[in-house]
């Protein structure tokens, strides 16, 4: 495992406020909440950006959305709808080289882009 940011999260190195982790991914709070509800959910296994995503990657990705799911449910955002981003790259807006899911909930969030 590296360096970076979120990987110091998963491995305990960096308080967090973990709301999940199993041998795969790690769900915690956002610290510069977007939204009432804002939860990352991260690969504990550092994947740079989605366009480095390989065949073997498959069950984390998978477990990311259900895990995302969940979270939803538990933090009381599933009935009314949430949104789930995944940024990829510098024009995508990711800002941590490290795959994470933003899970936004608790209040309307409005159009997925600014319009132009």
């Amino acid at each position: 495992m590296s360096g970076g940011l979120f990987s110091k999260i998963v491995r305990g190195e960096i308080p967090a406020d973990i709301l999940y982790q199993d041998d795969l991914v790690t769900a915690f709070r956002d610290v510069h909440p977007q939204a009432p509800v804002h939860v990352l959910v991260v690969p504990n296994r550092e994947i740079p950006t989605m366009a480095d995503v390989a065949a073997e990657d498959e069950a984390v990705l998978g477990r990311l959305l259900l895990v995302a799911s969940r979270i939803a449910a538990d933090e009381g955002v599933a009935a009314r709808g949430y949104r789930l981003i995944v940024n990829c790259r510098e024009d995508g807006g990711q800002e941590v080289p490290h795959v994470h899911l933003h899970l936004l909930g608790g209040r309307p969030l409005g159009p997925m882009l600014a319009r132009k």
